[in-house]
């Protein structure tokens, strides 16, 4: 099972297993990424944010519990970050050509643009269970375990999110 592998390579890394962090952040990193992504809408910004969620958990990985939710865990790093970024911004004065420069959006060809459909069109739960489940590639139930949700309500979202966003490109067609 990916969760208990995840917790051995975590006890291997304590124990001073540098290598075991690649299989940590391989593990874990489209989740949180996504979820980061979703709040500051900003691929550059979400990426600097995920790395800095990485180091803060590694720098506080006493205060993990062996056994509980890892990937829960730096989510949850990792979303704080992201809200301290987006307060953060909020207090700058930024010009136009900042704001649009650097704003997430279909300009970047690395980034296909239906990510940015789906986050216009899509509640922020509906979202984050479609990133998870479509393009993270996690299992519906280990998507309910990460959320704390059902699994009926996780297929429920998941399936409800992809009739959304074929409604929605049958209509520009």
């Amino acid at each position: 099972m990916k969760k208990d592998l995840l917790e051995e390579k975590i006890r291997a890394y304590r124990a001073g297993d540098g290598e075991a962090f690649d299989a940590i952040y391989d593990m874990t990193y489209k989740a949180v990424y996504f979820r980061i992504l979703y709040i500051v809408r900003d691929k550059m910004y979400a990426e600097d944010i995920l790395h800095d969620a990485y180091l803060r958990a590694l720098q506080h990985l006493d205060a993990y519990r062996p056994g509980s939710d890892f990937l829960a865990w730096i989510s949850r790093i990792g979303r704080n970050l992201a809200l301290n970024f987006i307060e953060k911004k909020k207090r700058e004065v930024q010009t136009d050509f900042q704001e649009e420069e650097f704003r997430f959006s279909a300009k970047e060809p690395e980034i296909p643009w239906l990510f940015a459909l789906a986050q216009e069109i899509l509640a922020e739960d509906e979202y984050e269970i479609l990133m998870l489940c479509q393009v993270a590639g996690y299992k519906r139930r280990e998507v309910a375990a990460m959320l704390a949700l059902p699994v009926g309500t996780v297929t429920w979202k998941n399936n409800e999110a992809l009739k959304k966003l074929r409604r929605h490109l049958e209509k520009e067609k």
